[in-house]
Formats: structure tokens, sequence, C-alpha cells
């Protein structure tokens, strides 16, 4: 193999060429032949683009309208000085939003989305920090009340 063969700037053959993408669409990259249509030279090139294989399973996130709800939840909260952070985590099987008063420490209060569970129990919950699940449903608005603020009595 010589440099001439990988810099050589001969036209490819039109048959060639189609051979060439044809046999690259069977093994799912795309090929080019180099050089001069008679070498057996190939350059293959795969697509990151690839759609996820059947035995990588898709993450679980929050949908715009859901994330929506919990960041109004979480910046009332914030202008209210009670929260500080957050942070979201994209899981295989559930989806997390953790809210922090400090950033060093463990999430107060932990905002979980779990299909597995839609159908018995509901797919959101609200977890706080000791493990104790604060509310759990099928709506996320409905679940999210739990940090409504309740009216407070005062003695007098």
């Amino acid at each position: 193999m010589t440099d001439e063969t990988l810099t050589s700037s001969q036209p490819v053959a039109l048959d060639d060429h189609r051979q060439a993408k044809r046999e690259a669409q069977q093994t799912g990259a795309l090929a080019a032949r180099l050089g001069d249509p008679e070498s057996d030279m190939v350059r293959i090139v795969t697509s990151n683009n690839a759609p996820p294989s059947a035995n990588q399973p898709a993450q679980i996130t929050f949908h715009r309208r859901e994330l929506d709800m919990i960041l109004n939840v979480y910046g009332r909260m914030v202008a209210d000085g009670e929260w500080r952070d957050y942070a979201i985590d994209h899981l295989k099987d559930q989806a997390v939003f953790s809210v922090f008063r400090r950033a060093a420490e463990v999430p107060l209060y932990t905002i979980e989305k779990d299909p597995k569970m839609a159908r018995r129990q509901g797919a959101y919950k609200v977890v706080s920090a000791s493990g104790q699940i604060l509310k759990r449903g099928h709506d996320l608005k409905q679940v999210l009340k739990v940090f409504d603020k309740k009216p407070k009595l005062n003695l007098v």
C-alpha cells in the first residue's frame, strides 16, 4: 500500500461507488472507495446518530410540561428562601428531580417519575430526606400540592 493510493484524486467509477454504497447499506455503515476503482480499500464511517439498540433501554425523562410544573414549585420555594439548589437525574428506570437546601448535603425532597408504577399507585411521588413517601399519584399537579403552604392559625 502506497501513499499514492490514499491521496489519489482519480475519479471513482460510478458502478464501483454504487456497489460500495450497497455493501455499506447492508452492513449499516457508509462506505466510499479510496483511490483507484480497482483497489479493494474501503473507508467505513459509522454514524453516531444511530437509534439505541434493542438491548439498551431508553432513559426515563421528565417532559416539558412536567418540568414546567416542578420548576414553578421550585421557583416559589426559592423565593421563600427554603430551597437553594436542584439536580435532575434521568435513569433507565426513573427520572428524579432532587431539591437541596445547600448544594453539599443530601436532598430535602426528591420528586420521582417511575412509569412502572403508573398503573398501580401512580407514576409520581415525593420522597422526603428520611425516605418517607409524602405523596404519590397519577397526576403530577396533585402530587406537587404537598408543597403548597397551609394556612397557619395563630393563638391570640
